[in-house]
């Protein structure tokens, strides 16, 4: 869960998270380095006298700052594209869970199990007990198992919406008569919060998203005592 005034990402709490923080610092080093190098540049030209200034062609100079770049795009290019194939592989998922976007709230089926469906409303803030945090908790959390394949089938009853859970690198669009999926793995046990992050009208900020993760046992324990 965030804190007040963090600027880092939340801990990553499933394989696909992990991925996307070393993506953000490999591509976040290269763009420090490339703004040093210019920065330096910039000042080396300002404190010294030009020399060269009738130079009309240097294709040595204009080869490297081709290729250099190309290389640089490239570098970048490649564990993107890793990532982005990562995010859209689904495989053999354990449970399959559907959630549905509502004004203002959401639905959630696991579609594994008969009768087996809840809504899940925010808490007021004058019904939360103490300790509890504003805005985030729930009436009925998701429980889903840890280190399981996931498969949410994330759709919308009336206008758009989005299910985001920070922590686990988990953002998919919820459209009105279309059906979206996206997977997970969640690594440890806890509670992850997320809200729905598309503006769907005057409470879009009270549509809060939390998951319980268990391990497996607890959660055919529960899920037989519905």
């Amino acid at each position: 869960m965030a804190h007040p005034l963090q600027i880092e990402f939340q801990d990553a709490m499933s394989p696909i998270m992990e991925e996307l923080l070393h993506f953000h610092d490999h591509t976040l080093m290269i763009g420090f380095i490339i703004s040093t190098l210019v920065l330096y540049i910039i000042s080396s030209m300002m404190m010294t006298k030009l020399t060269h200034t009738s130079t009309m062609d240097a294709q040595e100079v204009e080869m490297i700052w081709t290729i250099l770049p190309a290389i640089v795009l490239i570098t970048i290019a490649l564990p993107s594209l890793q990532v982005l194939y990562l995010t859209d592989e689904i495989n053999n998922p354990h449970l399959t869970i559907k959630t549905m976007g509502h004004q203002w709230y959401w639905t959630y089926e696991y579609t594994d199990y008969e009768n087996l469906e809840f809504d899940s409303y925010m808490i007021p803030t004058q019904d939360l007990p103490n300790g509890y945090s504003r805005l985030l908790e729930v009436d009925h959390r998701m429980i889903a198992p840890m280190e399981t394949p996931i498969r949410m089938l994330i759709s919308a009853e009336d206008v758009l919406h989005s299910w985001a859970v920070p922590s686990l690198g988990v953002k998919t669009d919820a459209v009105p008569g279309r059906l979206n999926q996206t997977s997970f793995i969640m690594m440890q046990p806890g509670l992850f919060y997320g809200q729905c992050s598309e503006i769907c009208g005057a409470n879009h900020s009270f549509m809060p998203i939390v998951i319980e993760s268990t391990p497996l046992s607890q959660f055919e324990n529960w899920s037989s005592l519905q």
